[in-house]
């Protein structure tokens, strides 16, 4: 009995290691993932991407001064009252004497809390009650900071918490320190076409990130106890401003010829 023998025609496509292959009557093979994978690659070979940076030094505009009062009594009614006395003298003079409108003077922190002593004989006992409040004045004429603070102290202001120097409008910096950090990319990418032998084109993208809030903290301490006992002295507290920096970074990505 023969054997008959059954020849089976090729396959019309045929998929090996994810690329497409389409065949006919002995044509040529057409790969479409091959070439979509050969088209990505070029264009990614064609693109260029760096981060540019810009900072600029700016002088402040604005302080805002985080002052306070803390009261010390027998009792927490004794303690707010004599505490709510003080801040009000402090308030009338911000306002009356330094002229500060009532927006520019805010409650930062508020609270009455006891005292207690220790000792091994008698443990913890109550000494009394502290209240506290604070305020954070935002005040634009920097140069009489230290008289403003030297006036709060014979007033009764006994802490300051910290003083923070900023710009209240900063549009007209921030369109400044854009413009470095474009320049600055622009001079990466261009430095980066030049050594590899190619050309800069245009720019396919920019987003901005890692932009610094402009702040500055006056670092030296503020001794209230000092400040009150030289209350007489002719020379006010000196407060310097400095400069404050602004800083942001853009990523760019180019396009290369």
């Amino acid at each position: 009995m023969k054997k008959k023998m059954v020849w089976l025609k090729p396959a019309a496509a045929t998929l090996i290691a994810g690329t497409l292959f389409i065949g006919g009557g002995g044509g040529g093979a057409i790969s479409f993932a091959g070439k979509a994978q050969a088209q990505e690659a070029a264009a990614v070979q064609n693109v260029v991407s760096v981060v540019g940076k810009g900072e600029i030094s700016v002088k402040p505009d604005i302080a805002y001064l985080y002052i306070g009062i803390q009261t010390e009594g027998k009792t927490a009614v004794e303690a707010q009252k004599a505490n709510a006395k003080k801040m009000q003298n402090l308030t009338n003079l911000l306002k009356k004497t330094w002229k500060l409108q009532s927006k520019d003077i805010q409650t930062n922190q508020f609270y009455v809390q006891p005292d207690y002593t220790y000792s091994e004989k008698e443990g913890r006992k109550l000494k009394g009650y502290t209240a506290s409040h604070s305020l954070k004045i935002s005040y634009r004429n920097l140069d009489k900071i230290g008289e403003l603070l030297d006036s709060a102290a014979k007033m009764g202001v006994n802490q300051i918490d910290n003083i923070q120097f900023s710009i209240e409008n900063r549009d007209a910096f921030e369109t400044a320190v854009i413009e470095k950090a474009m320049s600055n990319a622009n001079l990466k990418a261009g430095a980066i076409a030049k050594v590899s032998g190619r050309s800069l084109g245009v720019v396919l993208s920019v987003s901005q990130g890692n932009v610094a809030e402009p702040v500055r903290y006056y670092e030296q301490m503020y001794d209230m106890k000092v400040e009150t006992a030289n209350s007489t002295a002719d020379k006010s507290s000196s407060v310097e401003t400095g400069e404050i920096k602004l800083t942001t970074e853009l990523t760019v990505h180019y396009q290369l010829n």
